[in-house]
């Protein structure tokens, strides 16, 4: 699993302040390791119907596994479309599903090789069957030997020597030149061979389309003027049959939703950290507050570049001790979550056994910035003045996506870096302008939300290891370290599973003392769903249930 990039729109909530006012009932919050979906058996939800589901963009690739579609609105469009090996599960764990894999284990450790068996039903949907082949050619575009192809994440696939036929085309044997203990990471979403073998079809071939699909759903059309994406449930589907008829995604400006929801435009939408779309949802008949942990942390990623402003990790440190989290937190999600809590890992979820605390090293400390940027020689030229050096002003460019939500959060970033002498510019952007952005280092702080997954290792090492050569991967700020890189070669190695937790921590700590990015706070997840939806909601540490969805009879 890549770990996937998102909007910073939505700062959610744990646990839901009491609000007065509006017809919409207040779901109860789940608890940690739990969900709030409105569960039901399948016999109580009728068939057919289309589940209408806003979205921020349209996906700029609908090729995950591309650089610029490892997105949140490409996942919720993939998951439903494309093979899912090792779904998650509300614990923070995975399951292996079985309409894509009867079995898949490790059958040897030296060297270490994997065996899938593959469903025998499992076929792609213009009629050709799911075989080793699509594992092959998904290894060799993924693996980093052939540029070409400009993948976001090579992790794991590096490491692979082989990827062979078994007892026959439905049984797939991976062999791995070195120990590779998060193997459950690798081959998803798996895309077919057809479309994966050759670099053109894999970086352009999926960029306004989806030519071939296998899950419960497949396409039915994708509309760049209406800004939609329509699937509908795919006859070909050898697996359980989705409830829904149809799932019509929707680009729209977050602003909107409440009204399009009351309007009976939409069933559901993402409320995060604004108090004003949780108060309209409120106030919408036959709509309910779902809520539970998300997969989520907002952050700041910095841009260590060579030749950048921040790649002095000491003024990336001076700049991070100038940011007060805590009132940023209390500013953004305060009046939805009470004693909202900081983000101070960002390889472990809060609330999951393995998190620790590891960002005591940098608090916030304005004093401390203050004679950390005079002896760097950004100094003020007079009272109160921006700081400058040799003449040159500390400019720093913010990035993000165009909300309301996030324009108040670059207020509040520009303000307080504002009292030390620091320029803040805010950039906010729209459409796929952001990702473009952040792809090339084309700013200098850059404000978004990552998803975590239940391989943090794996799924971490792209983001915080060190480029390679012109493939940044996820890493963003373009900030590594040769003992960073090692640490994680070494854990991503480890089977026993409380050294490779512990090796994950000092991998966090070590990005604390680099400041690769400022973690803000974790991004629990509240809708607004309409009350008649099963299934569905605020689905916690879990993937979304394409099958079971659907309205209550």
């Amino acid at each position: 699993m890549i770990r996937r990039l998102t909007v910073l729109v939505a700062g959610a909530a744990l646990a839901l302040a009491a609000c007065s006012g509006g017809g919409g009932q207040l779901a109860g919050p789940a608890n940690a390791g739990g969900n709030d979906i409105n569960p039901q058996p399948r016999e109580a939800v009728r068939d057919g119907g289309d589940l209408r589901w806003p979205i921020d963009a349209l996906p700029t690739n609908f090729n995950y596994n591309h650089l610029d579609g490892t997105l949140h609105d490409t996942l919720v469009v993939t998951d439903a479309t494309m093979p899912k090996l090792f779904p998650g599960t509300v614990d923070g764990g995975f399951r292996m599903n079985p309409d894509y894999l009867t079995s898949a284990g490790v059958t040897s450790t030296n060297p270490q090789v994997v065996s899938y068996t593959i469903n025998p039903r499992a076929t792609w949907s213009d009629g050709t069957p799911i075989t080793w082949r699509d594992f092959e050619a998904f290894w060799k575009a993924q693996n980093g030997s052939n540029p070409a192809f400009q993948t976001s994440g090579t992790t794991g696939y590096e490491d692979i020597t082989s990827v062979a036929r078994g007892a026959d085309d439905k049984q797939v044997v991976v062999t791995f030149g070195k120990t590779f203990s998060e193997w459950q990471a690798l081959f998803e979403p798996l895309y077919p061979a057809s479309r994966y073998s050759d670099p053109a079809a894999f970086n352009t071939g999926w960029a306004t389309s989806m030519p071939v699909t296998a899950g419960p759903f497949t396409v039915e059309s994708i509309d760049q003027t209406a800004k939609t994406v329509t699937i509908k449930r795919d006859p070909r589907w050898w697996g359980t049959p989705a409830k829904l008829d149809r799932i019509i995604f929707r680009a729209m400006d977050t602003a909107a939703q409440p009204d399009a929801l009351a309007n009976n435009e939409i069933d559901y939408y993402d409320i995060g950290s604004s108090v004003d779309l949780l108060r309209r949802a409120q106030g919408i008949p036959g709509v309910v507050i779902r809520s539970s942990p998300s997969q989520y942390f907002s952050q700041i990623t910095f841009n260590g570049s060579s030749g950048a402003v921040l790649s002095d990790v000491r003024l990336r440190l001076a700049v991070a001790q100038g940011v007060d989290r805590a009132a940023l937190a209390q500013r953004m999600i305060g009046q939805i979550v009470p004693n909202a809590q900081l983000a101070g890992n960002r390889i472990y979820r809060l609330g999951s056994k393995d998190y620790r605390d590891n960002s005591g090293a940098l608090r916030f400390d304005p004093a401390q910035a203050e004679r950390a940027l005079d002896e760097l020689g950004w100094v003020r030229p007079g009272a109160g003045a921006p700081r400058q050096k040799g003449g040159a002003p500390l400019r720093l460019r913010l990035v993000f996506f165009d909300t309301q939500t996030n324009v108040d959060m670059g207020k509040t970033v520009q303000n307080q870096l504002g009292q030390l002498g620091v320029t803040v510019e805010l950039h906010p952007l729209q459409g796929s302008t952001w990702v473009t952005d952040i792809n090339r280092g084309n700013f200098d702080l850059a404000a978004f939300a990552w998803g975590s997954t239940p391989t943090p290792l794996s799924s971490s090492l792209g983001i915080y290891a060190s480029p390679l050569a012109d493939n940044v991967r996820q890493n963003y700020g373009r900030i590594g370290t040769p003992e960073i890189d090692q640490l994680f070669a070494q854990g991503i190695g480890e089977l026993d599973e409380a050294k490779r937790v512990e090796i994950g921590n000092r991998i966090d700590t070590l990005l604390w003392a680099n400041m690769h990015d400022l973690p803000l706070y974790p991004r629990p997840e509240v809708a607004a769903v309409r009350s008649t939806l099963a299934n569905f909601g605020a689905t916690g540490f879990a993937d979304a249930d394409y099958i079971n969805a659907g309205f209550v009879k």
